[in-house]
C-alpha cells in the first residue's frame, strides 16, 4: 500500500481525502494529524467536483467551532457525505443535524423524558447487565470480545431503558450492524450504487418497528423512555413517529456503536499498557473515572463531524466564509500536544483531561455522555475484578472508517483456565 503521508508530503491535508489513508495503522494516521496541527492555519481537503472542506485539527479550534453553532452549523448534516434530501425527507432529521430552535425544542423534549427516576433505574440496570454479561463470559468462554461483551452492554441497556420488547432485540442488533457497517468506509462502485442500500433499509425497518411500539405506548403508557417521549409533557410537546424513529436510530447507531468501540479499545489499551492496568486494579474506585475518560480520549470513538459555515468568521489563522464546509477532527484534537502532554501515552491519572470524545461543548454535547461513562465503569469493574485475568489477544480488526474508530472484532483470552 502506498503511504499517503509520503505521497502528499508537499500537499499537506490532501491525504485525508485518500481512502487508503484510513486503512493505515492508527499511529501513521495520528502522525499525519500531528503534522497538520503544526501548520499555521487549517488546510483545504478536496472532495471532488470542486467540493471540499477545511480541516480543523487543533483542540482549541475544534472547541471554538463547536461552541459557535450560529457560525458553524450542523445542518444540513454532520456526516460526510451529507445526507441526501430524499433521505432526510424519508427518515426525518436526526437531532445531530439540527440547529437553533428546532434542535433546542427536540433536545428539550428528550432531556425532560430523562427523569431522575428513569436515570436511577437505568444506572441500576447497567450494573445488573454488566454482571450478567461477565457471568456468561466466564461460563461459556467465548473468544471474540465485540459480539460477546462490548456490543451487548449498550444494546441491552438502551433497549431496557426504551422499553423494547425482548422479541424485537435480535433483529434490532442485526439492523444496527447493517446500518453502520459502511459509514465512512470506502466501497466499490456496485456497493455505492445499491439503492436504497442495506444500511438505509436497516434504518427503515428499525424506525417502523419503534413507530409501532410508540403507537402502542400512546394508548398504554409504561414506565419507559418511549412512553415518556411520545406522551405529551407539561408543555404539550411530544415526539411524533418520524422524530421517535430518528431519535431511536441515533441512540442505536451512535449510542451503541460508540460505547462498544470505546469498551473494545479500552480492553486493548489495558492489555498494551500493563502498568496502567495494575494501577487500576490496585484501587479501582480511585482510578476508574480517569481510566474511562482516558480510554475515550485515546480511542476517540467518533473521528470527525462536519459543519457548514453560516457567517464570516476568523478561526485558527483562516477567514471562513458562508457556505464553506468545515470538518472537526476530534481524533486529532484529542492528541493535541498543546493540551495533552505526551498525547500518545495511555495515562489513567491524566489530569486535567479535557478530551473532546463527547464533542467540543455547545448545544450538541453528547446527551449520553453520563450513561456511557457509567456503562464503561460498570463493565470494567466486572471484567477486571473477577479472578480470571481477561486480556486482548492480538490487534483489533479496525473497519478503516473515516467517520468512527470502529472495531469489527477483537480476540480475547483468559490468563487462568
Amino acid at each position: 500500500m502506498t503511504v499517503p503521508a509520503q505521497r502528499y508530503a508537499d500537499r499537506p491535508g490532501q491525504e485525508l481525502a485518500d481512502p487508503s489513508f484510513w486503512q493505515l495503522p492508527p499511529e501513521d494516521r495520528l502522525a499525519a494529524f500531528a503534522r497538520l496541527r503544526a501548520l499555521d492555519a487549517p488546510v483545504f481537503v478536496p472532495e471532488g467536483r470542486g467540493r471540499g472542506h477545511w480541516a480543523l485539527v487543533r483542540h482549541a479550534d475544534v472547541q471554538e467551532a463547536s461552541r459557535l453553532p450560529k457560525v458553524f452549523a450542523s445542518a444540513p448534516g454532520v456526516t460526510t457525505p451529507e445526507p441526501a434530501r430524499w433521505v432526510r425527507a424519508l427518515f426525518g432529521d436526526s437531532m445531530v443535524n439540527l440547529d437553533g430552535p428546532d434542535h433546542a425544542q427536540l433536545r428539550k423534549i428528550v432531556q425532560r423524558a430523562f427523569t431522575p427516576r428513569l436515570l436511577a433505574a437505568a444506572e441500576a440496570d447497567i450494573h445488573a447487565v454488566a454482571a450478567r454479561i461477565v457471568d456468561d463470559v466466564l461460563a461459556h468462554r467465548p473468544d471474540e470480545f465485540v459480539s460477546a461483551v462490548a456490543s451487548r452492554l449498550p444494546l441491552e441497556v438502551i433497549c431496557n431503558m426504551m422499553g423494547i420488547p425482548e422479541h424485537y432485540r435480535p433483529e434490532i442488533a442485526d439492523r444496527v450492524n447493517h446500518a453502520s457497517e459502511n459509514i465512512g468506509v470506502e466501497r466499490g462502485l456496485a456497493a455505492r450504487l445499491r439503492m436504497p442500500g442495506r444500511g438505509l433499509r436497516a434504518l427503515a425497518r428499525m424506525q417502523r418497528m419503534v413507530a409501532g411500539i410508540g403507537r402502542e405506548r400512546r394508548r398504554n403508557p409504561q414506565d419507559d423512555l418511549i412512553s415518556a417521549l411520545v406522551c405529551a409533557n407539561v408543555d404539550g410537546q411530544a415526539l411524533g413517529a418520524r422524530q421517535l424513529g430518528a431519535f431511536f436510530s441515533l441512540l442505536m447507531v451512535a449510542g451503541v456503536e460508540t460505547t462498544r468501540n470505546a469498551i473494545t479499545h479500552g480492553l486493548t489499551l489495558l492489555t498494551d499498557f500493563p502498568g496502567q492496568r495494575e494501577l487500576l486494579l490496585g484501587d479501582f474506585e480511585t482510578y476508574a473515572d480517569g481510566a474511562v475518560d482516558e480510554m475515550i480520549r485515546h480511542s476517540t470513538p467518533i473521528i470527525q463531524f462536519r459543519r457548514t459555515v453560516n457567517a464570516e468568521h476568523r478561526l485558527g489563522g483562516h477567514l471562513f466564509r458562508p457556505g464553506d464546509k468545515v470538518v472537526l477532527y476530534y481524533a486529532s484534537a484529542n492528541r493535541d500536544e498543546a493540551v495533552f502532554p505526551d498525547p500518545d501515552a495511555f495515562d489513567i491519572t491524566r489530569s486535567p483531561n479535557p478530551h473532546l470524545g463527547f464533542g467540543g461543548g455547545g448545544p450538541h454535547f453528547c446527551l449520553g455522555a453520563h450513561l456511557a461513562r457509567v456503562e464503561m465503569k460498570a463493565l470494567f469493574r466486572e471484567l477486571l475484578t473477577r479472578p480470571v485475568g481477561l486480556r486482548a489477544a492480538g490487534l483489533p480488526d479496525l473497519a478503516g472508517s473515516s467517520f468512527d474508530n470502529r472495531v469489527r472484532s477483537l480476540r480475547f483470552a483468559f490468563d487462568q483456565p
